[in-house]
């Protein structure tokens, strides 16, 4: 059973993913790629086969992420929590399990989004790069003095899953995110999860992640 959840945000807790669509295609002219015609099809590939059908250079990633950043603190008013995560994550807390969030959003953007639910969390540790969450992973398990088999990891996409797995942590998807549910079920997480209030139903018995700590 796990002490620790480590949640994402964007298409976890935020339902951002219909603000990427209105903006994405804005950033594509600004940095030079190829503009998103299918979303349905972003929701079926991995992020390094999204960037190479768009055409997206490596080293324009980290200029292009905080572009994003700039954007989406503009327009925080166009995204809401998904409903039913207040009463979640609020009973997760009430129940002894500790919160934290990783996520490659600013943590200014991800308390401005969380409003007074951000008090619920012990640890932010934001603005990954979109394959370094392993990284933040591990230091937020060791900021809470744990193993990694301690903790869990709830996102939504391929690349949070594989963070996970890289870390040594448990691993939990989310359905209703960015990446769609027949992706994430071939990934094999240890606990999917069909709504949100599954969460507060599975995630204090998740089993321990493949690779024992």
């Amino acid at each position: 059973m796990p002490s620790l959840v480590i949640f994402d945000l964007d298409g976890t807790l935020a339902d951002s993913f219909p603000w990427f669509c209105r903006h994405v295609n804005d950033a594509a002219d600004t940095f030079g790629f190829r503009r998103v015609e299918n979303f349905e099809a972003l929701r079926h590939a991995d992020f390094r086969q999204i960037f190479r059908d768009l055409q997206v250079p490596n080293w324009k990633l980290p200029a292009i992420a905080r572009h994003m950043r700039a954007v989406k603190s503009r327009h925080l008013d166009e995204i809401a929590l998904f409903p039913g995560v207040e009463p979640m994550l609020r009973t997760l807390s009430g129940s002894g399990l500790r919160l934290a969030l990783v996520s490659s959003d600013s943590e200014a953007n991800a308390r401005r989004q969380l409003g007074g639910l951000a008090d619920l969390f012990e640890t932010f540790d934001c603005g990954a790069s979109v394959f370094g969450k392993a990284r933040k992973f591990r230091r937020v398990v060791r900021r809470a003095e744990l193993a990694p088999c301690d903790a869990i990891s709830i996102g939504d996409e391929v690349r949070d899953i594989e963070a996970a797995r890289e870390a040594g942590l448990a691993c939990g998807a989310v359905t209703w995110g960015y990446a769609a549910s027949e992706v994430l079920r071939a990934m094999r997480p240890d606990v999917l999860f069909e709504g949100v209030g599954d969460i507060t139903r599975i995630a204090a018995r998740t089993p321990a992640p493949r690779s024992r700590c």
